[in-house]
């Protein structure tokens, strides 16, 4: 594996566990069928209690009622290893760099979300579009490439 795989691994891993943080709700390391329920409500996707069940018991591979960080990272990950989020997961990592919630990721608001200098963030946007900020399907393509 090459070095720059491994830094998109690792780029991958903490996108994941900052999703993970979103979902843990009380910051108790676990996400319980609550702090799921809360989460997909926020989304405007509100889930019924059957699926968010069956949702639990795919990815609480211990059983015991909570989803820690390793049983998250392992339900993203193919039978390959490699790494792959869903469009629901996907555009839920998009809202959280969106911050002012108007559908693009400009700038300032990925160097809110990243720490980055604005320089590199502007690097990176150009890289990615022309006008300047990142709408949700670039955002797509970029998370889609990166995971590839």
């Amino acid at each position: 594996m090459s070095s720059s795989k491994t830094a998109d691994e690792k780029e991958l891993l903490e996108d994941i566990e900052n999703i993970f943080n979103r979902f843990d709700v009380n910051g108790d390391g676990k996400i319980s069928l609550s702090d799921l329920s809360d989460v997909y409500k926020e989304l405007g996707d509100e889930m019924t209690p059957e699926v968010l069940k069956k949702m639990m018991d795919d990815i609480d591979t211990d059983g015991d009622g909570f989803i820690n960080l390793k049983e998250f990272i392992e339900y993203h990950r193919n039978t390959d290893g490699t790494i792959v989020f869903e469009d629901r997961e996907i555009r839920f990592a998009f809202g959280m760099y969106d911050i002012d919630k108007n559908g693009l990721i400009s700038p300032e608001e990925l160097q809110q979300g990243l720490g980055y200098s604005a320089d590199d963030c502007a690097r990176i946007i150009s890289a990615l579009d022309t006008d300047g900020n990142i709408n949700f399907e670039e955002f797509k393509k970029m998370m889609q490439k990166d995971i590839e």
